[in-house]
């Protein structure tokens, strides 16, 4: 049976599709089957797993609005075992084109319920908001992975998300789990990303992953060739970091 995680944050840089497509990569790594479903009108995770998206016929907006079957917007990337449902400009105008739907909330759900079997773990990138498309994706998934940028008002905002999660499970989706709080960009040498480190686990405790995802340049310039930070530099910090978190999200599962 596939799990569903959502990466969610409605704050904007805090390494949500990084996140997602180095975890894909890396859980791919460790021969599960994957498939990242990009729910960003900026489909910036599509490019950096090598999507030009215009050249794909079918997308995630398709799927959600003209009810098209999944499986035809399933497109594989340049990783083994790792495909995408890619995201498209259109999506902008998603969430009102939805809003007159039967079920609007549960639109993704039904969308991703057919090929759910076909893969160990969907991931599915959230945009920086909590509008339809992000109600839909935490509707549709298991569990939610909550980045938190190591910086200055790291903690803004988490209330609202952690507030739209409990009435998700309350009325949409009473199974959804929070998979974890995950910090990235962190510096150790900075006091900051310390304190903030801290923060986070005095307020979340067990619900944050052991694994911190540093700040690493590579990381950065890995989406510019369209692939993972696996492919780019299999030994930078970065490629390491995406490698042990896909390591304690497997050992977690069951």
């Amino acid at each position: 049976m596939g799990k569903i995680i959502a990466l969610a944050n409605q704050k904007g840089g805090v390494g949500k599709t990084t996140t997602a497509i180095n975890l894909a990569a890396s859980l791919a790594a460790f021969e599960k089957r994957v498939l990242v479903i990009d729910a960003d009108p900026q489909a910036n995770a599509s490019s950096g797993l090598g999507i030009d998206i215009r050249e794909i016929n079918s997308s995630i907006y398709e799927c959600l609005i003209n009810k098209s079957i999944a499986e035809k917007s399933i497109t594989p990337t340049c990783v083994k075992g790792l495909d995408i449902i890619p995201s498209h400009i259109d999506l902008v105008g998603a969430e009102i084109e939805m809003l007159d739907l039967p079920n609007r909330e549960k639109i993704m759900r039904e969308a991703l319920a057919p090929i759910k079997e076909k893969y160990d773990y969907i991931l599915i990138d959230c945009s920086p908001s909590l509008g339809l498309i992000t109600v839909n994706s935490l509707t549709a998934a298991d569990s939610v992975i909550i980045p938190v940028q190591c910086e200055y008002f790291a903690l803004e905002g988490i209330s609202k998300l952690l507030n739209t999660i409990k009435i998700i499970k309350s009325n949409l989706n009473p199974t959804l789990d929070i998979e974890g709080f995950l910090l990235t960009m962190f510096n150790s040498r900075l006091r900051l990303s310390n304190q903030v480190y801290n923060e986070v686990k005095k307020h979340f405790r067990e619900l944050v992953f052991d694994t911190v995802i540093q700040r690493n340049i590579r990381l950065g310039e890995a989406p510019s060739m369209g692939i993972p930070a696996l492919m780019y530099d299999a030994e930078s910090t970065g490629a390491k970091n995406y490698l042990s978190l896909a390591e304690e999200i497997l050992n977690r599962k069951g």
